[in-house]
């Protein structure tokens, strides 16, 4: 979509104003307590290596819908690869996140070539940071926390300016510690897009988190992405697995 750029442009150009949380304000007890709910978020959401099958749906405004369907893995804080499994036209592109380093393979191309979190793979509203997600508390620190109609919602903070959105404001759910909403917003508190959370679902080992993520964006009127995990599972890697020359080979680690 050409919308998708044009948010680009606006994210990138807002992006030199930016000021970062450089580390975490442990200083202060509050923030410090916020901080370390935002670490539990994470692992509530997903083991800290795992692997997961996730469908992603693009709903254009007349109806039209394109699929998706994704092998993943990731290992700690800032390890994360995909492999698409379908349609036909995408089998087997791949794509690996190291840190904000990001690459897509693509069969017959050669070379992996790089991507920018911004990009997306799927060209719909989720970009290539959400598909290829690291932990919020890897790349963001609480700034401010208030209650608001039985949950918590904690502002948050880039703490690099190589992360996709300058700001995010979470709506956490304070019993099971899992996000209900995500707004994401530039340096200048412009909404970018907004994730719902949805259909929370026992996946088994201590994993209950929610299945569906709804996204939207003002700046995408009538467009929506839905992410439906199917299969989540605690598996550990080895450290070769990402890596640019083993990203032909992602689909062999299916299980």
């Amino acid at each position: 979509m050409s919308k998708i750029r044009l948010l680009t442009w606006m994210v990138m150009s807002l992006v030199a104003t930016t000021v970062y949380a450089t580390s975490e304000p442990e200083a202060n007890p509050e923030l410090a307590e916020a901080n370390q709910l935002l670490r539990q978020l994470d692992r509530n959401l997903n083991p800290e290596s795992y692997e997961s099958y996730r469908k992603l749906i693009n709903i254009e405004p007349d109806g039209k819908r394109k699929e998706f369907v994704l092998y993943s893995i990731k290992k700690g804080m800032d390890k994360v690869a995909s492999v698409f499994l379908s349609p036909a036209s995408e089998k087997g592109r791949s794509t690996l996140r190291l840190d904000e380093n990001m690459w897509l393979y693509i069969p017959n191309v050669g070379k992996p070539m790089r991507i920018t979190s911004l990009q997306s793979v799927v060209g719909g509203v989720f970009n290539n940071s959400d598909i290829l997600r690291l932990d919020y508390s890897a790349e963001y620190a609480v700034t401010q926390i208030e209650a608001q109609n039985g949950e918590t919602i904690l502002h948050l903070k880039a703490k690099t300016k190589t992360v996709a959105y300058d700001k995010l404001k979470m709506w956490v759910n304070r019993e099971k510690t899992l996000p209900t909403k995500i707004e994401c917003l530039t340096a200048a508190s412009m909404l970018i897009k907004t994730m719902v959370f949805k259909e929370t679902k026992d996946f088994g080992n201590g994993i209950v988190r929610p299945s569906v993520i709804e996204t939207d964006s003002p700046l995408h009127k009538g467009y929506k992405s839905v992410m439906i995990h199917a299969n989540l599972n605690k598996r550990t890697f080895k450290d070769e697995i990402f890596t640019l020359t083993f990203m032909p080979n992602l689909e062999s680690l299916r299980q």
